[in-house]
């Protein structure tokens, strides 16, 4: 949750330790996030947990639709007061984790999801995301620096799991900066990074999806046993062989395109392993 750069024009609010709130007081990371999104008056901003609304600002300032979902009441209700004269804001009070996504891109527009995701739901948010398939033209997101680390981690590490494999399937990932504690009130106990997901051209087929993320799920439900324990008692040995992968594997050696080619060539009645 973004909260202002310090200038004075806002007063910070109280922070409730159920949402999981740390208002970013750093005018310097505001502007790099501003720059990287680089709104336009043609797209539609979807901001997670706009706070008092700093980013919110200079987002609707450059004349794109901003649609900003808000739990927190209190910091709802200012923003409705606050921001009332711009025609392209629209905000919802909602859980981030319940909201209907697809219904704000029934015009055909994709959109842009941006924000600070709260620490606690991160992961769940960015399943959430990933859902929406061609819906999204690309994700902006603060995220716990464990967490990012896990988004963007290669093959063979220890970061890298279901999450790394599920994104990095359907996105580009970049990591753009760090953002220190101290740039925080009351600051975070863990540091922050801001990642940029683009869309890739993925290789996996069309009704596919659901197949890679039961795949994923069984090959990482025992990450430390090799695959023998895991796929090798549901996916046709032939088929692994076919994709380089070894019985003798642990899932955090099989690369992305290893794991999307294996869904790939599974037949769709295969759909139930991990079910």
């Amino acid at each position: 949750m973004i909260e202002n750069s310090g200038h004075g024009r806002w007063s910070q609010p109280r922070t409730k330790k159920r949402f999981g709130q740390h208002f970013l007081i750093d005018a310097g990371v505001i502007q790099q996030i501003i720059n990287t999104i680089g709104a336009t008056p043609d797209q539609h901003i979807v901001e997670i947990g706009p706070g008092t609304g700093v980013l919110t600002r200079p987002l609707l300032a450059s004349g794109a639709q901003v649609t900003a979902i808000e739990l927190d009441r209190d910091l709802a209700a200012r923003l409705r007061h606050e921001l009332a004269a711009y025609a392209n804001f629209r905000l919802f009070e909602a859980d981030a984790l319940n909201f209907d996504y697809p219904g704000l891109a029934l015009d055909g527009a994709k959109l842009r999801i941006v924000g600070n995701l709260p620490y606690n739901i991160s992961t769940p948010l960015l399943f959430t995301f990933l859902a929406l398939g061609d819906r999204v033209a690309d994700l902006c997101f603060m995220l716990q620096k464990e967490v990012a680390a896990r988004v963007s981690a290669r093959p063979g590490c220890a970061d890298y799991g279901r999450l790394s494999v599920m994104l990095q399937a359907h996105f580009e990932v970049l990591e753009l900066f760090d953002v220190e504690p101290y740039a925080f009130n009351p600051p975070p106990k863990v540091q922050s990074r801001v990642l940029l997901l683009r869309p890739r051209a993925t290789e996996l087929a069309a009704g596919n999806f659901g197949q890679l993320e039961r795949l994923v799920a069984l090959a990482f439900s025992q990450r430390r046993k090799m695959l023998r324990h895991t796929l090798g008692k549901q996916v046709p040995l032939e088929l692994l062989s076919r994709q380089g992968i070894s019985l003798e594997m642990r899932a955090e050696n099989v690369k992305v395109g290893q794991f999307v080619a294996l869904a790939n060539s599974l037949p769709l009645k295969t759909s139930e392993i991990a079910s």
